[in-house]
């Protein structure tokens, strides 16, 4: 590694510049840069870093949240958001407010490649990570440039107040197998996992959707009896809710019975209860959207639309106390009152698409996680649609991929709108690119697999590796068929593939003939051939 060469341009208070610059050597793995500053509004935090990569190279950039396709590029790659797709097409679906579409801009040039927090240089099996140890300052928005052979560096703090001490880079660089550098960075970092214990279990989503009742889900339940073991999860996912957004009770017409009595159900089942919201969004159509405009974080006078999502859903702001109070009562009323013993949590970078004044992007979201860390106590949470480095460390288990569909790669017009979009394909190759954060950032949900035939179009072949990649690769590994249609044969089925992901040990991505995934079961050398 070559030295790093760092800029930061910015304004005090008197409306001076203020300007510092420097060149930094790598010690021990690692540049921490600190300075001091006395009311200084950032402008321009910007570093040169010298970086070669070849023809035999493969880059990973990783994505802005957790659904963003993270493939590993070639030095003849670009990344394409959403430039090129009519602009009332982008303006009507809001296409590109589901990542960074809207702060970063996208060159689509060959050679050109960006990404988050992390990135890694492979060649065969040996890697070269460059990573940030810490971003609350802003995010650490790495660029590479395979033409000029350099890593350019940007500090996401753009109009944001420092007080006293900032830090325009802390980074970690390493050298070795996959195993080496992800462990000392986290290490470096001191992030640790907060459980060890994978789980399995049934979601509702990908069969029903939402339509879902009372009736179904208990008889869904009922299915379930027959593959799940005791302290499995049953979770049921988006469409309990009246409204996106309107949390504090079920939809009377479709659970009249109430929560309280679908979790004693799956509690005297034997299994954990799951619940699917999305805190920190409202649809258009929500009660509370109608009846609290001032609950919204406001862009140039309108509350901020996320996405087109339902009715349209918007961001909440996560410092107005009757948003604090309302999301706290609802965290009460699901845990407390219902007996939620896991709560998915959807939708998550809805609470910092923008910083403030006096905190960055990253900053805010990171607080923002930590708050749910504190609404959720003891609780499992499972994160998803969350700007990844944010959540390490605070979340049980957390989403890597975007969402599986049911068929390879989803429709042909689904394919241009942008990188978050559902896909098989697309969930698959994240779940190997970002393996490495399992058991170290959180246990990873690589979304569910499917056995059933209906309502799927899914080759075999490809339910097959979608089940055992993430069998082998995942935390938590659920499924989301009706268990109570199941045959003879897909209860077998369902029986090896699960005890494949209870017993597989040992288990590395090995890159010297394709992609392999490579594991130990019942003392034998096994492996799983992904891509030749």
């Amino acid at each position: 590694m070559n030295q790093l060469t760092w800029h930061v341009n910015g304004v005090d208070d008197s409306g001076e510049l203020f300007i510092e610059n420097g060149c930094e050597n790598i010690e021990n793995g690692q540049i921490r840069i600190s300075i001091p500053v006395h009311g200084v509004t950032m402008r321009d935090v910007r570093g040169e870093l010298p970086l070669e990569a070849g023809e035999e190279d493969r880059i990973f950039m990783n994505g802005y949240q957790t659904w963003t396709y993270s493939p590993e590029y070639s030095i003849h790659s670009s990344i394409r958001g959403v430039r090129g797709l009519p602009a009332s097409v982008v303006d009507r679906f809001s296409l590109d407010r589901y990542s960074d579409y809207h702060f970063v801009p996208y060159l689509n040039r060959s050679g050109i490649l960006h990404g988050f927090s992390w990135m890694t240089i492979r060649r065969g099996n040996h890697y070269r990570l460059i990573a940030s140890l810490d971003e609350t300052d802003g995010y650490t928005i790495f660029t590479y440039d395979a033409k000029s052979s350099f890593l350019y560096l940007k500090r996401d703090c753009m109009d944001v107040r420092f007080e006293e001490t900032f830090r325009p880079f802390e980074l970690f660089f390493a050298e070795g197998s996959a195993e080496e550098v992800y462990d000392a960075w986290f290490d470096a970092m001191g992030v640790k996992c907060l459980t060890d214990q994978k789980l399995f279990g049934y979601s509702s989503w990908y069969n029903r959707y939402q339509d879902i009742d009372e009736a179904c889900v208990l008889k869904d339940l009922a299915g379930c009896r027959s593959i799940l073991k005791e302290g499995d999860l049953f979770q049921v996912d988006d469409g309990w809710e009246p409204f996106i957004g309107d949390w504090l009770e079920p939809d009377g017409k479709k659970f009249p019975g109430g929560m309280k009595k679908i979790t004693d159900e799956v509690h005297r089942a034997g299994m954990k209860a799951g619940l699917w919201l999305a805190p920190f969004c409202a649809e258009e159509n929500s009660s509370v959207f109608r009846e609290h405009p001032d609950w919204f974080f406001m862009v140039n006078g309108k509350p901020w639309k996320c996405g087109c999502n339902w009715s349209g859903f918007y961001a909440l702001d996560i410092d107005n106390p009757e948003v604090r109070k309302y999301l706290s009562d609802v965290f009460r009323r699901v845990f407390d009152d219902w007996g939620f013993d896991l709560v998915k949590l959807d939708f998550l970078y809805c609470a910092a698409t923008f910083g403030t004044k006096t905190e960055s992007r990253a900053a805010r979201m990171i607080r923002a996680m930590k708050w749910l860390r504190e609404l959720c106590g003891d609780h499992l949470i499972l994160g998803c649609g969350v700007p990844v480095m944010p959540a390490f460390g605070l979340v049980d288990y957390c989403r890597i991929s975007c969402d599986v569909t049911l068929d390879w790669n989803d429709k042909m017009y689904m394919r241009i709108i942008h990188r978050e979009r559902p896909s098989t394909k697309q969930a698959i190759v994240n779940t190997v690119t970002r393996y490495m954060l399992n058991g170290r950032a959180h246990l990873n949900d690589p979304d569910v697999f499917f056995l059933r035939e209906e309502n799927c179009r899914l080759s075999d072949r490809q339910k097959d590796l979608l089940a055992r990649c993430g069998a082998l690769l995942g935390g938590i590994w659920l499924t989301s068929d009706d268990a109570g249609s199941y045959t003879e044969q897909m209860k077998e089925k369902y029986a090896e593939l699960r005890y494949l992901a209870e017993n597989a040990a040992s288990v590395r991505i090995d890159h010297s003939d394709g992609i392999r995934v490579c594991y130990v079961l019942d003392g034998e050398e096994c492996s799983l051939q992904i891509k030749h």
